[in-house]
């Protein structure tokens, strides 16, 4: 079984909602369409209201924004020169949102650019992508704004081949840099040296593409949607079921049920979930009852990461976890032993339970490198590797008994073998 995303994709923000980052007109969002770029006249004042407000990173990590703008800050506070990255290299393959978001509101995006390198005081910039019309998008933009429009900020445009590595912060930095697009071990972070050797702010470009809300109503307008912990909106990718994918902006604590709903999976076709892309694992039908929040699913041992939920109806998620295993084996960066061989006997594991040729001893083995590899490599790869592997035997102990006795009824007329499950390519 091989499953093809279909070409269209609907775009909506949650009913009721007025949405901040999504816009209901098709096409690119010009300059004389976007209502912002307003000036800036109290940084400080800015930062407080992004602390306040509680903004969130949209990366995957969900850390706390006013965080990494202060630990910069206070860099170009000492004299040291800053740099800003605009982070929109989309790795994970179930994910669309950085990419619409740059390709459909390129304005949004140079807005929150330009605050947040204010906020740093960071003169130089770059755009990181590897989408040909993102890039492009960016670049029409920027030609269509006067000199004094970004208020003395230069934006550079960097483009690299895509991969899953590539959007580790530290890959970012390195290919700007000049070198390849793979992680660099740490330290030193990105805010201690980073492009050029300066203190880097890595900001992810849905991230970004928040700061103008905040800078024009405020705090307490931001917090109106979403949860005391989980504030505002993001944009959840989702996939699945057969259908189209859609792009959904949604207040932080939606119940899974009713994004569901209004995309239109009927809950007894629920099998579970790939949770935040390919990267927090694996779910069951506990799905139904969770909330979309950061603090909701790190209570499951999951995560919200990039908000990419792929919804498991007819696949076995057994040659799901497989297929998910088996591309971060070809995606590693081939530069730590323990990822480039931890990934590869996970895979080679995962691959022989699919197709019922494992054993009991391979089962152990699985069990046991999804608990002591994680937290090793230069990048979250290992991690997002192990959170496969353990979320699925924890998660479907009885799809992988069935697996280790070769009766999966579901694999027997032919196992899922995405080379990208879920993998998006609409727009």
């Amino acid at each position: 079984m091989n499953t093809a995303m279909n070409t269209e994709l609907t775009v909506a923000a949650w009913p009721g909602l007025v949405p901040r980052l999504l816009r209901s007109a098709p096409g690119v969002e010009t300059r004389a369409d976007y209502h912002g770029y307003l000036p800036l006249t109290d940084a400080g004042a800015l930062l407080d209201e992004i602390r306040r407000a509680g903004v969130l990173g949209r990366g995957g990590a969900g850390f706390p924004m006013s965080v990494k703008l202060t630990t910069v800050r206070e860099a170009a506070l000492r004299g040291l020169d800053t740099v800003l990255v605009a982070n929109g290299e989309e790795g994970e393959p179930a994910s669309i949102k950085d990419r619409w978001l740059l390709r459909h509101r390129p304005h949004l995006v140079l807005d929150g650019l330009r605050l947040a390198a204010q906020l740093v005081g960071a003169c130089h910039t770059h755009v990181y992508v590897s989408d040909v019309l993102a890039a492009e998008a960016i670049r029409s933009a920027l030609g269509e704004l006067p000199p004094a429009a970004l208020d003395g900020v230069t934006v550079g445009v960097r483009m690299v081949e895509p991969g899953y590595v590539a959007g580790e912060e530290t890959a970012a930095v390195r290919a700007i840099n000049g070198g390849p697009a793979k992680p660099t071990d740490k330290p030193p972070r990105p805010f201690e040296q980073g492009v050029g050797g300066l203190p880097t702010l890595v900001s992810n470009v849905e991230t970004l593409a928040n700061l103008p809300y905040v800078h024009q109503h405020g705090a307490a307008a931001y917090r109106q949607a979403g949860t005391d912990d989980s504030a505002g909106t993001f944009l959840a990718t989702l996939t699945g079921a057969g259908r189209a994918p859609g792009l959904y902006e949604i207040p932080h604590g939606t119940p899974m049920a009713e994004l569901l709903a209004l995309h239109g999976i009927a809950e007894e076709r629920v099998r579970g979930a790939l949770m935040g892309g390919y990267f927090a694992g694996l779910l069951d039908r506990q799905i139904l009852d969770i909330t979309l929040d950061h603090e909701s699913l790190r209570s499951l041992g999951s995560g919200l990461g990039c908000g990419a939920v792929s919804v498991l109806t007819d696949e076995c998620p057994v040659a799901v976890a497989a297929s998910v295993l088996a591309y971060f084996d070809r995606e590693n960066a081939g530069q730590c032993g323990s990822c480039f061989n931890g990934t590869a006997a996970m895979a080679a594991a995962a691959g022989a339970l699919r197709d019922g040729a494992a054993t009991a001893d391979d089962l152990a083995r699985l069990q046991r490198w999804s608990v002591f590899l994680r937290g090793r490599g230069a990048c979250a790869t290992l991690d997002a590797a192990t959170n496969i592997a353990a979320s699925l035997l924890a998660t479907f102990p009885d799809e992988v008994a069935r697996h280790l006795d070769n009766r999966c009824p579901d694999c027997g007329e032919g196992a899922f073998t995405a080379q990208r499950a879920f993998q998006v390519e609409a727009l």
